[in-house]
């Protein structure tokens, strides 16, 4: 009996050690909804991803983007899904490499109003306050500001936390339009979704990337790419993806955001983070 507890009590030391050896890796979602939403819908799809890669993987997300910029900048994640600008920065310096990004999907800047408003044309904008979530989202900020300078549309920015602040914002009337992407409009409560209308939507770019530090051993991030090749195909899988929006991973280089890096966006007109503090 005494044999039995002692070897018993070997082996929960034994497990404990490995327990605290393992080391947890953090992934980082882009901060374009609330923390809880993003907990709510990423959870369950990390959680999938950690069981079938044997990687711990931890939800992690900040208050608003320009914290997370500074976090990238650090290079304190390490994976994060992230706009197609901050990759564009940050594959550069510190260094992160893209693996996956969602399936089958584009990027499109989008310009939202209230359902009543009065305003037909972007033009009719000009002399506003307009809303957006931060200088250097990508779709929502980048391309829809471009957009308005292209039609001489002046108007004073005004930056929120996420996405979701830019639609409620709009819809309550605080602000007669703001930016956004379809994808976390599709996904807004209907209770400000009906209230609002798309007035311009841009043209396609290729979407967010799933990247990893480069300071990372490769074989790491081959294996939870495996597991999301798994889930891509696996119902359970994807019915948790479809929380986030997903229809499935599929693999990703570094080059395929060449056509965000063809805008030639400077990181000083677009307010990004490029070091931390």
């Amino acid at each position: 009996m005494r044999l039995s507890r002692f070897c018993l009590l070997f082996w929960l030391l034994i497990l404990s050690g490995s327990a605290v050896a393992e080391r947890v890796l953090s992934f980082a979602i882009v901060p374009q909804q609330s923390t809880a939403t993003l907990a709510k819908t990423w959870g369950p799809v990390l959680a999938w991803l950690s069981q079938d890669s044997g990687i711990s993987l931890s939800f992690a997300t900040t208050k608003d983007i320009s914290t997370f910029e500074q976090k990238l900048a650090a290079g304190d994640f390490d994976f994060a899904y992230m706009n197609p600008y901050h990759f564009t920065v940050y594959n550069q310096n510190p260094g992160y490499r893209a693996l996956a990004r969602a399936k089958g999907e584009t990027i499109k800047g989008i310009l939202v109003v209230h359902k009543d408003s009065p305003v037909k044309k972007i033009n009719d904008l000009a002399g506003n306050t307009l809303v957006f979530p931060s200088p250097a989202a990508f779709a929502a900020s980048l391309l829809v500001r471009a957009e308005l300078r292209r039609n001489g549309v002046q108007f004073q920015p005004k930056y929120v936390s996420s996405h979701n602040s830019v639609y409620m914002n709009v819809a309550r009337g605080f602000y007669p339009a703001g930016g956004g992407v379809p994808r976390t409009f599709g996904m807004l409560d209907a209770q400000y979704r009906d209230d609002l209308r798309v007035l311009w939507e841009s043209r396609p770019y290729t979407t967010h990337a799933i990247a990893y530090r480069s300071t990372m051993d490769p074989a790491v991030a081959q294996r939870v790419w495996s597991a999301m090749q798994k889930m891509s195909r696996d119902p359970v899988g994807l019915s948790l993806l479809k929380g986030i929006g997903f229809a499935g991973f599929e693999a990703a280089d570094d080059a395929d955001w060449n056509d965000v890096r063809q805008l030639g966006i400077r990181p000083e007109d677009s307010g990004i983070i490029q070091e931390p503090d």
